[in-house]
């Protein structure tokens, strides 16, 4: 019998499906510390938490420990790296709470328009305020979902009986598959001018930290609202706070820096704000259960990996390649614009990496989409892709190409509707450093894709990198290297600038200018 240690209140459907199995013993404490449990019984086949720290000592004192199981999607709480050293296989159960949470945003909005938590206050205390509680109704009104994963998608669904003009944005989601979904896909600017309502559920990334910010905020119309179950960090909360004061904004709050006791910093400006509650309801539990003792069995009895997070790389592949793939992956989609609606991807894997073209997959996703985990596994990245409506080709390849152990990734972008852009690049690793080989037409350019890098695309003529250099000169940036090469055939050039700090916006505006520039932008690798 395999002894699982379940420390904390899952529901009872994950123990009755593993006695139910046969092969499973289960202890199920709630009160007794992890780390006294892990002490008593050292002889445990797995661990199943919610929020439990499982650290580094936890592990050490589980020798026997082979998985850890995440009952929910997020697993900071987990010592992954530590785990993958010890060999013990964690996993999670994503999408297990998304219902709780579009449900969640539907309960605030209702709640905020028709104002129930101050009028319940307010009757109980034996007053009748009908006129000052005058509401609003949903029926009717435009709402923006930003971003389309499976929370934003059952946003969809719930608000599709009160008839609402719904506009989504996400620019990973093809605009078929948006459709599909039954949203207006729009870009962010639209979307906050336009809808009554904001929800948002995007991960907090760099690249999403602080993207509501006082230009979208100033963009909404007056008493629209804005509702986070999402991430504290993804909104400027000062933005916020003055948009407040000449919009009349509404915030509705279930997101904060950490899940504690203790004063909030967005009292002030919060109308609604409840203690994280999201993923808090009995059916959620339920869910995230059941599915956690179905994945172990899966694993232990028929090797099924798919929700494993923490997975080694394959024997046979140097590390270097998932790395180089990542890289590549992230310039590519710096280079084919982050906002752009990304219609397809395809790929090539040359020489010893061809027979690892689906696991290196996970690497392009990883890069191309910040919060797909590089832990997943290759039927994840199909599925992903799939929900996303982005057509994947992995191209063959001809080894008389002379690109030995290369990868090559092009991003189909689609710049209007009806016109699309394709963005290629290319790399290889080179003496234990990864290297980018081409972008687009320019070819042999071989340098490391790291650091901050400064790229522009121009006509070529003499003079320019000069006056790149000068401009950069006067921000204080200094140049480390520089490549600069010119293509015959379409009289372009490229200047890929390695600098010691990211590049302004208004540096940027006036070199964009001077040298009349159809690419220019700052990267962070």
């Amino acid at each position: 019998m395999k002894k699982v240690l379940i420390p904390t209140k899952l529901d009872s459907i994950a123990a009755e499906i593993l006695k139910a199995h046969g092969g499973y013993s289960i202890v199920q404490d709630a009160k007794t510390p992890l780390a006294e449990l892990a002490a008593a019984h050292s002889d445990a086949h797995a661990l199943i938490v919610r929020s439990e720290k499982v650290t580094a000592a936890v592990m050490d004192a589980l020798p026997r420990l082979r998985v850890v199981v995440r009952a929910g999607a997020g697993y900071d709480n987990i010592d992954i790296k530590y785990a993958r050293k010890r060999g013990v296989d964690v996993m999670n159960t994503p999408g297990a709470n998304a219902n709780a949470v579009a449900e969640e945003v539907i309960a605030l909005i209702l709640a905020d328009a028709r104002h129930l938590v101050p009028a319940d206050a307010s009757t109980r205390r034996g007053e009748w305020e009908k006129k000052a509680f005058m509401g609003r109704e949903l029926t009717g009104k435009t709402i923006g979902i930003v971003g389309l994963g499976n929370i934003g998608r059952l946003v969809i669904k719930r608000l599709a009986g009160f008839e609402c003009r719904m506009l989504g944005y996400d620019p990973l989601v093809s605009i078929e598959r948006a459709r599909e979904l039954g949203v207006e896909p729009v870009d962010l600017d639209e979307l906050f001018t336009e809808s009554d309502f904001v929800t948002l559920h995007i991960p907090e990334t760099d690249a999403t930290r602080g993207i509501v910010n006082a230009s979208l905020l100033s963009m909404m119309k007056q008493g629209a609202t804005i509702v986070n179950c999402a991430r504290a960090g993804i909104i400027d909360e000062n933005a916020l706070r003055e948009a407040r004061k000449v919009k009349s904004l509404r915030f509705l709050n279930d997101v904060y820096p950490k899940d504690e006791a203790g004063p909030k910093s967005v009292a002030d400006i919060a109308d609604i704000m409840v203690p994280h509650l999201g993923a808090s309801t009995f059916e959620a539990n339920y869910v995230a259960a059941e599915r956690a003792a179905r994945e172990l069995i899966d694993l232990d009895d028929k090797g099924v990996t798919s929700y494993i997070i923490n997975r080694d790389i394959p024997e046979g592949l140097d590390r270097a390649y998932c790395e180089l793939t990542f890289a590549l992956a992230k310039l590519t989609r710096e280079l084919a614009g982050r906002t752009s609606q990304l219609r397809a991807i395809e790929t090539s894997f040359y020489g010893q990496l061809e027979p690892y073209g689906k696991w290196l997959l996970v690497s392009v996703l990883a890069g191309v989409w910040e919060d797909f985990d590089r832990f997943n596994d290759s039927g994840a990245a199909v599925k992903f892709l799939a929900d996303m409506g982005i057509e994947y080709t992995n191209r063959p390849t001809d080894s008389e190409k002379g690109f030995p152990n290369s990868v090559t990734i092009d991003l189909i972008t689609e710049v209007e509707e009806g016109r699309l852009k394709r963005t290629s690049v290319r790399g290889t690793v080179t003496e234990g450093m990864l290297m980018v080989s081409r972008i687009n037409e320019f070819d042999r350019l071989y340098f490391p894709p790291s650091g901050n890098l400064f790229v522009c695309v121009y006509p070529d003529r003499p003079g320019v990198t000069a006056a790149i250099s000068r401009h950069l000169a006067d921000a204080q940036i200094n140049i480390e290297d520089m490549r600069n090469p010119h293509d015959t055939h379409t009289n372009r050039s490229l200047a890929i600038v390695h600098v010691n700090k990211p590049v302004p916006d208004n540096v940027i505006a006036v070199i964009s200018k001077e040298i009349s520039a159809q690419i220019a932008l700052s990267i962070q690798l």
